[in-house]
């Protein structure tokens, strides 16, 4: 049988084995679960909808963007706090649409500082946002999907299964949340930087996650520069050629870990699809701003990818394009992982560091935060 991938504009739908070892792919026309949106529900709007709303209401078209200032940017959850708009129109739309966010139901803060956040959302699934502080900025790590369709072997999250996509309302939700949660109407924060590394992989919900990004980064909203957003991929050839494609986007990360194609496909499956030489196009053609660079996120696991041949390959790997490298010690993940996968030691984490810096790379080493509290990379899971 044909293993075939869908596609519907910008989102990207398995509908057999997404990760089979086939080229034969085609398209056909994927229509929308409107079952999964809350009818009557203006959070997660974006303009356009607004304005359809309002047009509904026989209202001028400029009164959506007075709503959306108020949704956004005063996070307003309520009508009558809408004083930019007549008292009228407030009754209006009290009686017409809600307002109404994903609710956190459970939060636990680690000793780091970072907390992690259980959203509950309307059809009763459950998923998981960390909100990590520090002194200069405040960094969201964000959820895209109800579990995720990867199978990464190093992800609690992979080991789910794909429920659902998330909409664009449940996914810019969980900064709305996050945001009200931890500063409140406080207008002197920090920069805020959003990161589509929670849950799910965001280029398989390629729509809605670009439309929550337009809703985060709009100048009427929560103006998140789009240099402060960065989606991170476990491989979605296809997808990181659309991503390249919008103006303006979120910058790119690939979720890289292994350096043969041996290794990522045993620990990533998408390989089997989309292996290193396919990536390696895909981010060489990825046009780039002046001084822009891709990162690339690699999880050190011991026996697996830390060895001095993976850090030369590595090193080949990242010299085709600007790029930066992240290098994340491998978080143990309760009910995923195989059973050999550790992390390496320290002496190994540094040694490889030092070697790919000493070639001339950009790279750190990313000490994952809330892993006491299970919020750490690849730990998001709900039950």
């Amino acid at each position: 049988m044909a293993r075939r991938l869908t596609r519907r504009r910008n989102v990207f739908f398995p509908t057999v084995n997404p990760f089979a070892q086939s080229p034969d792919y085609t398209t056909r026309e994927i229509e929308p679960d409107l079952s999964l949106l809350l009818p009557g529900n203006a959070a997660g709007m974006g303009l356009d909808e607004l304005r359809l709303l309002f047009k509904r209401l026989d209202e001028a078209p400029y009164r959506a963007s007075q709503a959306f200032e108020g949704i956004y940017r005063h996070r307003w959850d309520d009508w009558d706090r809408f004083t930019n708009l007549p008292k009228s129109l407030r009754i209006r739309l009290a009686s017409a649409v809600q307002i109404k966010w994903p609710e956190i139901e459970r939060t636990l803060t680690s000793s780091d500082g970072s907390s992690k956040h259980t959203l509950k959302l309307a059809d009763g699934y459950s998923i998981e946002c960390v909100y990590m502080p520090y002194e200069n900025r405040a960094t969201l790590c964000i959820s895209t999907q109800a579990g995720c369709a990867m199978a990464c072997a190093f992800c609690a999250t992979g080991a789910m299964g794909l429920k659902r996509n998330l909409t664009s309302a449940e996914i810019a939700g969980q900064a709305m949340a996050l945001i009200t949660f931890h500063l409140g109407a406080r207008t002197d924060a920090a920069p805020i930087n959003i990161v589509f590394m929670g849950m799910g992989e965001p280029l398989h919900n390629f729509g809605n996650v670009m439309g929550a990004f337009a809703v985060l980064s709009h100048p009427k909203g929560l103006a998140i520069p789009p240099r402060r957003v960065t989606i991170s991929t476990a491989g979605l050839a296809p997808g990181i050629k659309r991503l390249g494609e919008c103006n303006p986007r979120p910058r790119l990360a690939l979720s890289l870990n292994a350096t043969t194609n041996e290794a990522r496909s045993k620990i990533m499956p998408v390989n089997s699809t989309w292996g290193l030489e396919a990536l390696s196009q895909a981010l060489r053609s990825f046009p780039l701003e002046s001084g822009e660079r891709i990162t690339l996120e690699y999880a050190l696991i011991e026996g697996i990818s830390d060895g001095l041949e993976d850090a030369k390959r590595l090193s080949k790997f990242a010299g085709q394009f600007p790029s930066k490298i992240n290098l994340i010690p491998y978080n143990a993940c309760p009910g995923a992982g195989l059973p050999e996968m550790s992390p390496p030691s320290d002496a190994r984490i540094n040694e490889i560091g030092a070697y790919l810096a000493n070639r001339g790379h950009i790279v750190s080493v990313r000490r994952s935060r809330g892993s006491d509290i299970g919020g750490a990379c690849g730990q998001l899971a709900f039950k």
